[in-house]
């Protein structure tokens, strides 16, 4: 699943494409569980409206328009945004049977997939939004009207410090690696970063949150802030559905030091690189660097 890199990445991508453009028209698939408004609604509320801004929320991503309305996209597991322009593009799903040919991915047209499709006023590119697995999301919000996935996210993840961080943990005898998944108390972390924070932290993933101490709360904390921003440096990371919207590969999967490396040697003590499943999700760990 993208996570705030991913996100991060795509907002600046994006932005420059739909910002200050006047959507002329939308276009969607029929109605299913990626539509929390109705297609039919969507293409109606959408129509004509001026795009004021592209901000990102934790995981998500929230159109602002004119008249103070929003439009909320999540990318899901599989979901990609990207514009009618892109070249090359890695266009991938879940199932072989529904990836494209290298010959379609260089001449893209809209398919079954492509659940959402802005086509705005003058000479621009249209954007896609393509999710095979249809986990991504989409949302109409109007005027006033409070979303309760946006209104849940705690603090983001970049602005996240070691005195909040300490202060969530008290008395939780949750592991600290589900404590960093909690979007409600830090939002837009997932497992990749969980994992690669914690071991540049030093910290077991599996230790109990309240047996955190107060500085090991201020390096998980700075820990996290340096991941998520070198992984937004180099374009997140592409280990599995993601892609930039101009239809590159993220870089910072090649920089990991523990996710995904179960049996391979730690790069800093080259013991071997342990798996356990922490909060229903795999967890990757050093035993010998972190404790």
């Amino acid at each position: 699943m993208p996570e705030l890199p991913e996100v991060e990445t795509t907002r600046r991508q994006i932005a420059p494409l739909l910002v200050g453009h006047r959507i002329e028209r939308v276009l969607t698939t029929a109605p299913s569980y990626f539509f929390l408004t109705p297609p039919e609604e969507l293409r109606r509320l959408l129509a004509g409206r001026l795009i004021e801004s592209l901000e990102r929320a934790g995981k998500y991503l929230v159109l602002r328009l004119e008249g103070d309305a929003r439009l909320l996209l999540h990318l899901g597991m599989t979901g990609q945004l990207f514009s009618s322009e892109a070249t090359s593009m890695r266009l991938l799903s879940a199932t072989a049977r529904a990836s494209l040919s290298p010959e379609a991915q260089m001449e893209f047209e809209p398919d079954e997939h492509t659940h959402l499709q802005f086509v705005l006023q003058g000479e621009g590119p249209k954007v896609f939004f393509r999710d095979v697995r249809k986990f991504g999301k989409v949302q109409f919000l109007a005027p006033q009207v409070p979303s309760a996935r946006l209104d849940r996210l705690g603090i983001d993840a970049l602005a996240l410090t070691g005195e909040h961080l300490f202060r969530s943990t008290r008395g939780r005898k949750v592991a600290i690696k589900a404590m960093l998944l909690d979007q409600s108390i830090c939002a837009g972390i997932g497992n990749i970063y969980a994992d690669e924070a914690l071991f540049m932290a030093g910290v077991r993933p599996g230790r109990a949150a309240r047996r955190v101490t107060r500085n090991e709360c201020e390096a998980i904390a700075a820990s996290v802030r340096k991941v998520l921003e070198r992984s937004i440096e180099t374009g997140g990371s592409s280990i599995s559905d993601y892609l930039a919207p101009d239809g590159r590969d993220g870089g910072y999967q090649d920089e990991r030091k523990v996710y995904a490396r179960m049996g391979e040697p730690c790069l800093s003590c080259s013991a071997p690189i342990k798996r356990k499943r922490i909060a229903t999700r795999s967890t990757h760990y050093c035993a010998q660097c972190q404790k």
